[in-house]
């Protein structure tokens, strides 16, 4: 089975060629490049240097998320465009079961943390059985990291961590982790197309795959713009209720002031004898 691996999930933007589980060719820039300026002509570097002709692909796999939103929708655009070219399917692969799979075999739970800002990371737990299959213990979400190093604790195994969040929240590892713990190793630590095309062919192999028309990356959360945008109407919306409230307030004291008036100026021009009585 040959498949055409992408990952541009976070600030690796990369590309693979594999045939099952066998890696043919890797291209992976760790630079700060716009995705969508890098991820084709890397695919295309490839395919000629490896002389692998794109049409007999069998599989567009895509790291689908979670990650940065841009580089989510450049990664699924281009793997969903493949696909429908080539009319082949899209295998989504969640982005911390691939940065999983950097670390195969590796003894323990395996922790990946992607930094979400706001003190919170997109994460998860795995970890590989004794036959080497993957074992998800916690799917991909995303939490405080607070929440992810509770689980951990409960667990009580060694972990493993890696992705771009283990230099954010490495204080809180060291003073909140309990459990026995390590950092993968540089070349291991960041996304890989390599393993999402791993990860993809064993998904496929379980028949875990899509149609290109119908994928669609997994964000997990709203954007940036969208929460500052609900904020924004929240904020708008609170503010015309303390405005409606106000009138409101405003409306019912005049009515009792007129009231009021009124009943003096009765009392006031009213006989008095018939006061008195």
């Amino acid at each position: 089975m040959k498949i055409i691996a992408l990952d541009s999930s976070g600030l690796v933007a990369s590309a693979a060629i594999l045939n099952d589980d066998i890696v043919i060719a890797e291209y992976s820039v760790n630079f700060k490049r716009t995705h969508s300026e890098t991820l084709l002509p890397m695919l295309d570097e490839i395919m000629r240097m490896t002389e692998q002709d794109i049409s007999e692909a069998d599989a567009v796999a895509v790291a689908a998320g979670p990650g940065s939103f841009t580089g989510l929708r450049i990664g699924s655009a281009t793997a969903k465009g493949l696909g429908l070219a080539l009319d082949i399917p899209v295998i989504a692969v969640p982005t911390t079961e691939g940065l999983a799979y950097n670390l195969w075999g590796a003894a323990g739970l395996i922790c990946p943390l992607m930094d979400a800002r706001r003190h919170q990371t997109y994460t998860g737990i795995y970890a590989f059985d004794a036959d080497g299959a993957i074992c998800e213990l916690r799917e991909a979400c995303a939490v405080d990291v607070n929440e992810i190093f509770s689980d951990l604790n409960e667990r009580k195994e060694p972990v493993t961590f890696l992705g771009d969040g283990v230099p954010v929240f490495f204080q809180d590892i060291k003073s909140k982790v309990n459990a026995k713990w390590r950092i993968a190793p540089q070349h291991q630590n960041r996304q890989r197309a390599a393993s999402v095309g791993v990860a993809a062919f064993y998904r496929a192999m379980e028949g875990k795959t899509g149609s290109a028309d119908m994928h669609r990356p997994e964000y997990l959360r709203l954007s940036q713009a969208e929460r500052e945008r609900m904020e924004a109407e929240r904020a708008k919306a609170s503010a015309e209720g303390r405005a409606e409230r106000e009138c409101a307030g405003t409306v019912e004291a005049e009515q009792a002031h007129t009231k009021t008036n009124s009943g003096e100026k009765d009392r006031a021009g009213a006989d008095p004898a018939e006061i008195q009585r």
